[in-house]
């Protein structure tokens, strides 16, 4: 595999050395950022963040036909994610995707005879790779998913606003912030809860900033460094950035939620894995009786 299309303004052409295409693959890997501009945070961002994001929610109905029957969807986000990670694709590919996949169900209600190709041809569009040997399948499936989303693609996801909800949430009552350890840890356990709030069911249709925010609020509840009222503090600091109605019982609700789902899984986890060694002390038992195998043939 090989890029074929990126953005950086430093990657070489292909062809023009025998070893372009390998340099070009070593790229790929390597999540190249900018580094973080204060003028292109705080409150103006937010807002404008707040209010594109609405434009990139699922109906009501596809909402309503999910829930009626989310394994399927589930499913094919599980299988995106693994594919994501398995790939090494940046942390953005994999919550747009499953966006897009949301926005095009959406707007078509009509799950493609193959809904694996459906999946990988949205993690394709974001992800910018292309395989030397493409399947036409996934080709011809990128050009409807683009044409029936009218290549509107720039979706607004939770992973947008964390870094923008970071800041606020850091400024404690003294007027001191916490510390840069402080900010790594809690973005790393708001971006695992981010990324199973984008394969449970129940947050679908969900606006992503709602779920960013009660992301950052189970996480900072599950580091559990923060006396009550810093806690109490912070909740109302995210609760007035998503500048909702009743927001604060909302994110409240939210955050159980996740907790909920995140304990859910763990004890799934817990009950596959001992599952799983069950299964392999039953195959190492003899079949056959002890007395039988002792014979010398």
């Amino acid at each position: 595999m090989s890029v074929s299309v990126s953005l950086w303004c430093e990657e070489e052409v292909r062809g023009q050395q025998g070893q372009g295409a390998q340099q070009g693959q070593a790229r790929g890997h390597s999540q190249l950022r900018a580094p973080w501009d204060p003028s292109v945070s705080g409150q103006r961002i937010i807002q404008r963040l707040l209010q594109v994001e609405e434009r990139y929610l699922p109906s009501a109905l596809y909402v309503a036909l999910i829930q009626r029957d989310p394994e399927r969807r589930e499913e094919l986000a599980k299988w995106a994610m693994e594919v994501c990670c398995e790939r090494g694709c940046d942390e953005t590919v994999f919550p747009l995707s499953v966006s897009m996949l949301d926005c095009f169900l959406s707007a078509s209600l009509s799950l493609p005879v193959s809904p694996y190709c459906l999946a990988a041809a949205c993690i394709l569009i974001y992800s910018f790779l292309h395989f030397q040997n493409s399947v036409c399948d996934n080709m011809e499936m990128e050009r409807v998913i683009l044409a029936t989303l009218r290549w509107d693609v720039a979706a607004v996801t939770a992973q947008d606003f964390i870094p923008h909800f970071l800041p606020p949430v850091g400024e404690r009552k003294d007027g001191k912030t916490d510390t840069e350890e402080f900010f790594s840890t809690l973005r790393r356990h708001s971006d695992t809860l981010v990324a199973m709030c984008v394969c449970d069911y129940r947050f679908l249709g969900a606006p992503p900033s709602l779920v960013a925010a009660a992301a950052l609020n189970s996480a900072l509840r599950g580091l559990g460094n923060k006396g009550p009222g810093h806690l109490g503090h912070m909740s109302a600091t995210l609760a007035e950035l998503c500048q909702t109605d009743l927001v604060s019982m909302v994110l409240q609700c939210y955050s159980e939620l996740i907790e909920a789902a995140l304990k859910q899984r763990l004890r799934g986890g817990l009950q596959d894995s001992a599952m799983e060694k069950d299964g392999e002390i039953e195959d190492e038992r003899a079949g056959t009786p002890t007395d039988m195998r002792e014979i010398d043939f």
